[in-house]
């Protein structure tokens, strides 16, 4: 499994890495203008990008718990006033990819996210995963257990979340940087019918 992950670049399409777990509108947008050199540390935000300084590490899992090389980790976010800035795709210009490493981690640098103005929707980051050869799909959205607006219903509703829950915890270091950890387990509480993907890699179960 792991050479087959290593090997892969991005002369895949969406017809290669069929969309599952659906409904997902806009989930082919993770393939729009995905970069032909992916490493395991990204940018979302660029550094110049007004808002509080944000890291997000984690590792990607098989549901048995070994770390699994090789999988693209997308994300895509609002800026510091809760606004998608405008690009070529709807997800906005703040969106990135990064493939885990040799130990199943990644890492995005990026900023704090707004709420929606005039929405009582907390902070959130989008979050996707593409598993070379085989599909791609939706995770939980990242979202900060200290934002005013997270409810104790939110945060029930990230224990069954995809590929693991979405909600952290994040802690800002001596420098000002937040700091925070969302691992992903592939394909944890994602049901699809097993005739709409390949199949999985051995050690690689659908839950």
């Amino acid at each position: 499994m792991a050479a087959a992950l290593l090997a892969f670049g991005v002369a895949c399409t969406p017809a290669a890495e069929p969309v599952i777990g659906l409904p997902c509108e806009g989930c082919e947008n993770v393939f729009v203008g995905m970069p032909a050199a992916i490493a395991s540390n990204a940018r979302i935000a660029p550094a110049t990008e007004p808002g509080e300084r944000l890291r997000i590490e984690g590792v990607v899992r098989e549901p048995g718990g070994s770390p699994v090389p090789g999988i693209v980790v997308y994300a895509y976010q609002t800026d510091a006033e809760g606004i998608y800035p405008r690009a070529a795709t709807r997800h906005g210009k703040l969106r990135g990819w990064a493939r885990s490493d040799e130990s199943g981690r990644y890492r995005f640098d990026t900023i704090r996210p707004g709420s929606y103005p005039g929405r009582k929707v907390p902070q959130h980051i989008h979050m996707h995963v593409i598993e070379p050869g085989q599909a791609t799909y939706y995770l939980d959205d990242i979202e900060f257990d200290d934002d005013p607006l997270m409810t104790d219903e939110g945060r029930r509703r990230h224990a069954n979340g995809r590929g693991g829950s979405g909600l952290v915890e994040p802690v800002r270091d001596e420098k000002g940087l937040w700091r925070t950890r969302r691992d992903i387990v592939l394909r944890k509480n994602l049901r699809v019918p097993l005739n709409t993907v390949r199949p999985a890699s051995p050690g690689l179960q659908l839950r």
